[in-house]
């Protein structure tokens, strides 16, 4: 459950033994924010446990009271509820408005979730509320349907011509890569004009010079200048990937994974397995979508693709190793589609739709997942569809 994975809303929601003490399970994970990064959804994963179980709302009330992290996903968990048909949730998130500290956060945040006769009416309120020291980054929701919304941003001052300009020659931002008296900001701006600009070959001899912050991250827009280049780096890049500089070797391994050979992937395997071992739980996805490419011939790292489905807290990347799986084996996938239905990322969920076995307990799922007022239109519309078609 602190994972986001759906056996353990299926344990939470079952009978018997299993399901004993799932309430507390459900609010300690409510009460803390078990997510690995900030990208992974939890929100609507326990706000269905929630509902399933007829949990009360205190503890969800509670955290409304906290910081504005704790307020946001206690807003994001009672907006879901109250589109469940929950008053109470509803009428909390409106008094909030009303008292709370992080009101603003709460009311953009509704505007975009409820539909508009939930909140319209708290246009008095809002503008009674204002002190003119909130931020004007109001082109949004409520804002502008109540003709309230600020500037956005003050003019600039234009930007000085340098050497490193939108116009200058992609031989010049190289020179200005090379020189060891260039400034970091002239050698940042480089980068990012040669980021959108075609692949450029000339910068692959100097990307192992191109280190930031001690000689510990690559400077800004490295990244994305290489990634330009393409399968034009994929030589280079297996130097690089074996280099002791972790970053010019993570630079070296992201280039190999999206475009590298068959003889790359022992490279590949082996860092998939070093990220196990070091729970590195950010960067295993890259890897995964990179030997998914080769299907059965990178059968090697599907142990290690399956301990990390069963094991990462990092629920975003979770879905890659799915399908990372599927590609290279997927004998023996029913039960990962089967519990990937009630999985908190909604990419797992669509998987699940997609692949899990005709069964009579997988349809009604889907039949619930379709006919969910919490549930994201791009699922429902995908159960709906699976439904629909021939079993």
């Amino acid at each position: 459950m602190q994972r986001g994975r759906g056996l353990g809303a299926l344990l939470a929601s079952g009978e018997g033994e299993e399901s004993a003490g799932a309430a507390e399970s459900v609010y300690d994970v409510v009460r803390r924010d078990w997510r690995w990064d900030s990208v992974d959804d939890r929100h609507l994963y326990l706000a269905r446990l929630v509902r399933e179980l007829k949990l009360g709302l205190d503890p969800v009330f509670a955290l409304l009271a906290g910081d504005a992290d704790d307020c946001e996903r206690a807003t994001r968990m009672l907006e879901l509820l109250a589109l469940s048909g929950s008053e109470q949730a509803r009428e909390a998130l409106r008094a909030y408005v009303h008292e709370g500290e992080h009101w603003v956060d709460v009311l953009e945040s509704v505007a975009d979730a409820w539909p508009v006769e939930w909140w319209d009416d708290l246009a008095d309120v809002a503008r009674a509320r204002l002190t003119g020291e909130e931020r004007l980054l109001w082109r949004c929701g409520p804002w502008v349907r109540w003709g309230m919304a600020g500037e956005t941003s003050s003019p600039g001052r234009p930007a000085r011509p340098g050497v490193t300009d939108v116009g200058t020659s992609s031989g010049r931002l190289l020179s200005v890569l090379a020189d060891g008296g260039s400034s970091r900001s002239d050698k940042v701006r480089a980068l990012q004009v040669l980021a959108g600009r075609p692949p450029e070959p000339g910068l692959i001899p100097f990307v192992p010079g191109l280190a930031d912050v001690n000689g510990e991250l690559p400077l800004p827009g490295l990244t994305r200048a290489v990634d330009r280049l393409g399968v034009l780096a994929v030589p280079e890049a297996r130097a690089w990937a074996v280099d002791e500089r972790p970053w010019l070797s993570w630079t070296g391994i992201r280039v190999l994974a999206e475009h590298g050979e068959v003889q790359d992937l022992p490279v590949l395997v082996d860092e998939l397995a070093a990220h196990e071992e070091a729970r590195q739980w950010c960067g295993p996805s890259v890897l995964a979508d990179g030997l998914a490419r080769f299907g059965a011939a990178a059968a090697d790292a599907a142990p290690t693709l399956r301990r990390l489905w069963l094991r990462t807290p990092h629920s975003y990347e979770r879905p890659a190793y799915v399908k990372a799986l599927a590609a290279i084996a997927p004998a023996g996938l029913d039960l990962v589609y089967a519990e990937s239905l009630w999985d908190c990322e909604s990419e797992a969920r669509l998987l699940g739709i997609a692949s899990a076995p005709d069964l009579p307990h997988v349809r009604e799922l889907l039949a619930r997942l379709r006919d969910d007022p919490m549930e994201e239109t791009e699922v429902r519309v995908a159960a709906g569809e699976r439904l629909a078609s021939p079993s």
